[in-house]
């Protein structure tokens, strides 16, 4: 049980969605893995997850992250992710932003210049980071991650909508798993609706792709369920690959184009054979923003089970915007751990 604790955050977006980055104040974790920590975390230290990305002291699309050390020399740094959504096994907004904060404010001492190995719950991370000099201060222009094998699990799948009817999806790995909708018969596309209107319908096909369906990596049973919903639709920009929006938590829609996310919809168009090897993905974000996605490796039997993979690579940017010391006192304040209003 805890009473008072303080924690020294520094906030930054990457292409508008959140990061807010724990500098100090996270838990000391047990385990040798991170996917180990983040099992210890979820059992005794939730409670800074959301009183840090709740409200009052966060919002809807609140995402964080707290940094370790590597578990294996080899690497550089561990990285566990708190979001208002729960203690994902992988994000990548999250790993751009944090990468950003890292280097820019000392926080990540990389073995290699402008390479830095990052351990998270969903396996190792490689990211790249370009640096610029700007206003006397070197800054971190962009980041391009390659992300952990990704993977299409299931497709024409069928759920009843509430709002829509019957949908036809799929669900592919990104370091989470995704019901990717594309436009058909019920839903001409995500431009054809406001958020709240796909928060909403998204949230009900959620709870009923998981009553119906059972999703589980073939590598870790700790990483399992469907916890995203990706929304397709047309481009805002001719020159971009395609869209989405990205329902995830309880109430947010993704303002960035969702680097895990983006990993699951090229795995899905890999395995159309819409997407090949090298190919750019330029994937928008529900305001625009965009990552450039590329297949840097094919896998033809990535877990020993015949199934296929790619490995992603997606690059992005963030901004850096604050600092600030946040307070949780159980005793003196009685939304300690945050609350939503649904």
């Amino acid at each position: 049980m805890f009473h008072k604790q303080s924690f020294t955050c520094i906030d930054a977006h990457t292409c508008g969605n959140p990061v807010r980055l724990v500098k100090e104040g996270g838990p000391i974790l047990e385990g040798n893995t991170m996917d180990e920590k983040r099992q210890h975390f979820l059992r005794e230290y939730d409670w800074i997850r959301k009183g840090l990305m709740f409200e009052p002291r966060g919002h809807d699309m609140m995402s964080g992250s707290i940094l370790y050390p590597a578990h294996d020399p080899s690497n550089d740094i561990a990285v566990l992710f708190i979001e208002t959504s729960g203690c994902l096994p992988m994000c990548g907004h999250g790993t751009i932003g944090t990468i950003t904060i890292g280097i820019e404010h000392g926080l990540i001492k990389s073995k290699r210049p402008g390479i830095v190995r990052l351990e998270t719950p969903a396996g190792l991370v490689i990211a790249e980071y370009k640096t610029e000099r700007k206003r006397e201060k070197e800054k971190v222009v962009s980041v391009k991650l390659t992300n952990v094998p990704s993977f299409l699990a299931a497709e024409n799948l069928i759920v009843d909508s509430a709002d829509l009817g019957e949908i036809k999806f799929d669900v592919a790995y990104g370091g989470n798993f995704y019901a990717i909708v594309d436009p058909q018969k019920n839903f001409k596309g995500l431009e054809n609706f406001h958020a709240e209107q796909l928060v909403g319908m998204a949230r009900d096909i959620r709870k009923k792709i998981n009553e119906r369906y059972q999703f589980i990596h073939p590598q870790n049973p700790n990483i399992r369920g469907c916890s995203h919903v990706l929304w397709t639709g047309a481009v805002l920009d001719k020159n971009s690959t395609a869209r989405n929006a990205v329902f995830y938590g309880d109430k947010a829609i993704d303002r960035s184009p969702c680097g895990t996310g983006t990993s699951a919809r090229m795995a899905q168009w890999h395995a159309r054979g819409k997407l090949k090897k090298g190919d750019e993905f330029i994937h928008e974000s529900i305001i625009g923003s965009k990552f450039i996605g590329r297949i840097e490796e094919e896998i033809p039997n990535a877990f020993g089970d015949g199934k296929a993979a790619i490995r992603p690579s997606i690059e992005g940017w963030a901004r850096v915007y604050g600092e600030n010391i946040i307070t949780i006192d159980q005793e003196d304040d009685p939304y300690a751990e945050g609350f939503q209003v649904l």
